[in-house]
């Protein structure tokens, strides 16, 4: 790592202690960073030899706060924010609703005077990059903050995004970002020399046209926008690159040629309000989309749907999704139908438990190719690789590596994907590598395509149980999904009357 890298990561990360300590979080302190580094790097550029137009209103500037001290300090980072927030543009959607979190005046005049030592602008944005990711994961496992839900393991984005293989001068999407994880791997995949060359024309458009977002929590949704920015994706004279809102209620008008997106865990969308004796109350969201094939509350089933509207007619989407998208009986064997006929869903990869941050998940990445329409079914060969049966990971003594995801990437074979060749075979039942032809899928109760086939070691040979942790893991993980799934039967009942 570089010596500027090491130095301004290790005083990034000197602080997270005595915040802690105050009561901030790591999401309110990558918050406050977002805030201060924006202003650093406005006066920035406001000087030579940029010289631009920063937008920032007279005495809400850098230099009109980095001088201060104590009650002084605080009173002005106070008025700059509540005023940056009533802002248009870019500017108005950073700060909208900030305030600042950092009670004590003492912090906030080190982690002030921090970032006035550096030159921002002139720094890396692999630099800039690694700071807000290190800081983002972190939040990622801080429980209590529930950003788990946001956060997508690095290694497999980049599994996906070597999969997919974007091409320069392409538009890719996100519905529901986060803090723009899928991005940022794109845009080093397309930036690589060993992968593209990229003219004057074709890095314009990677920085200012290529990507397409929504994110529907507003912290996070600035955290992106932040995480964006420092590396080097849209500008903050420009086009804003992601919305914040709730991307399944209607059709953005706009047609992509990649999807690549996580959708949050959880199977309800609803909407909470208030009912008249002053109770907090849910309503199941039900989308009637006419460009949907089906009205489901269902938000995986809903994702999927919108993602298949957002891409062109030859666009590629590389999705995660739960378990129950590939059986679930009524709205999912409607979509399921309909993507088999009008899109090649040509791969799925059956994704190891231990993962994700929230326990009991099971979940797969679809990957699938729209077609123009046409009577005749799309999808002709389903692959099938499992990652799950006999593997098993932790987030923090074993976690994933992107080298784990290597032999999928070369049985996918991105260059050529017609080129694949089977590892399973009779002679070899534990192959993970496995096609089935679209008649077998279309046989099968429900069209399910939550197919296995490799022997659970664990459940034949009692002289190989796995480590006491991983079993604890294990029952963690499935006393969670059936509690989730009895839920589900309980509210069932309750919308039933029985």
């Amino acid at each position: 790592m570089p010596d500027q890298t090491s130095s301004i990561i290790s005083k990034v990360w000197g602080l997270c202690g005595p915040l802690r300590d105050d009561g901030v979080s790591y999401g309110d302190y990558l918050e406050q960073l977002t805030y201060l580094i924006f202003l650093k790097m406005s006066d920035e550029y406001a000087k030579p030899p940029y010289n631009k137009q920063t937008g920032i209103p007279v005495g809400c500037g850098w230099s009109d706060m980095n001088t201060l001290t104590g009650a002084a300090l605080e009173e002005q980072y106070k008025q700059t924010l509540e005023t940056l927030g009533e802002q248009s543009g870019i500017l108005g959607q950073i700060f909208r609703g900030a305030i600042n979190k950092v009670s004590n005046a003492a912090i906030l005049y080190r982690i002030v005077q921090m970032i006035d030592r550096e030159k921002w602008v002139s720094m890396s944005t692999d630099v800039k990059g690694e700071i807000y990711e290190g800081l983002l994961q972190k939040n990622a496992e801080d429980v209590k903050s529930g950003a788990g839900q946001y956060f997508t393991p690095r290694a497999l984005i980049q599994a996906m995004v070597a999969c997919v293989r974007p091409e320069p001068m392409k538009t890719i999407a996100d519905p529901c970002c986060g803090s723009g994880g899928f991005f940022l791997a794109a845009q080093s995949f397309l930036a690589d020399p060993a992968n593209y060359t990229l003219d004057r024309e074709q890095k314009e458009f990677l920085k200012n046209e290529t990507f397409y977002g929504n994110e529907l929590v507003a912290t996070t949704f600035k955290l992106c926008l932040m995480n964006l920015y420092l590396h080097n994706i849209g500008d903050i004279y420009g086009k804003v690159p992601v919305a914040c809102g709730d991307s399944l209620l209607t059709d953005p008008g706009y047609r992509v040629d990649y999807v690549l997106t996580n959708p949050p865990f959880g199977k309800k969308s609803s909407l909470t309000f208030t009912n008249e004796e002053g109770e907090q109350e849910a309503e199941d969201l039900v989308y009637n989309r006419q460009d949907f094939w089906t009205t489901s509350s269902n938000k995986q089933l809903n994702f999927v749907q919108h993602i298949n509207t957002l891409l062109k007619a030859t666009g590629k989407a590389a999705v995660v999704v739960p378990d129950n998208v590939l059986f679930e009986g009524g709205a999912g064997e409607i979509v399921r139908k309909r993507l088999l006929a009008t899109c090649d869903l040509h791969t799925i990869l059956r994704l190891p438990t231990g993962i994700f941050y929230k326990p009991g998940v099971k979940a797969n990445v679809i990957f699938f190719d729209k077609r123009p329409a046409s009577a005749e079914t799309q999808t002709k060969t389903v692959w099938i690789y499992d990652f799950r049966t006999n593997i098993h990971f932790t987030l923090k003594k074993n976690p994933m590596q992107f080298a784990d995801l290597q032999d999928f990437i070369t049985c996918y074979h991105p260059e050529n994907r017609f080129e694949r060749t089977e590892t399973w075979s009779e002679a070899n039942p534990d192959g993970r590598w496995r096609k089935f032809d679209i008649a077998e899928i279309l046989a099968r109760d429900k069209t399910s395509l939550d197919i296995f086939w490799i022997k659970d070691k664990s459940l034949a040979d009692l002289d190989n149980l796995p480590s006491p942790d991983e079993l604890a893991d294990d029952i963690i993980e499935n006393l969670q999904s059936a509690l989730e799934s009895f839920k589900e039967l309980r509210e069932q009942l309750n919308e039933s009357n029985v």
